[in-house]
């Protein structure tokens, strides 16, 4: 019951904290590339797009999951901001409550895995890879380590 307790409330506290960003535009730094002038995610979801995003090495980087994920933001929001933003807060808000998971199995220890997963999720280094669109790939590789 406590487990569950704590989930939701670590859930709920991190959205409210990075619920902010979802007013956000995209950013004229790496968001082009990934999203808002790339001609294969804003194409969406395709088979086409399915073998580019394994095969490229586009942006100096290989990382086919975070190019998929791109491409069904664009096929679900289109070139809405608020819906790419959505989706990095729901990837942030679901590693939270995966650390504190994994770290409650692990140590058998409620408290200090509660503690240790507000921390990952509250800090301020993490304002970055959760506010900024073109840092799917830090959320995605967190989601996937877990």
């Amino acid at each position: 019951m406590r487990v569950g307790v704590i989930s939701i409330a670590l859930a709920v506290v991190t959205f409210a904290l990075f619920s902010a960003a979802l007013g956000h535009e995209f950013l004229v730094y790496d968001d082009q590339q990934y999203v808002t002038e790339n001609p294969r995610v804003l194409a969406g979801l395709s088979w086409q797009g399915v073998k580019w995003a394994f095969t490229t090495l586009y942006a100096s980087n290989w990382h086919p999951l975070t190019w998929l994920s791109h491409m069904l933001d664009v096929q679900l929001y289109g070139l809405q901001p608020l819906g790419h933003h959505l989706t990095n807060v729901l990837l942030h808000v679901a590693n939270v409550a995966l650390l504190f998971l994994v770290l409650r199995q692990m140590t058998r220890n409620l408290w200090p895995s509660a503690v240790v997963a507000a921390l990952f999720a509250w800090h301020p280094l993490h304002v970055e890879s959760v506010a900024w669109i073109a840092e799917r790939k830090d959320v995605l590789s967190t989601f996937f380590c877990c």
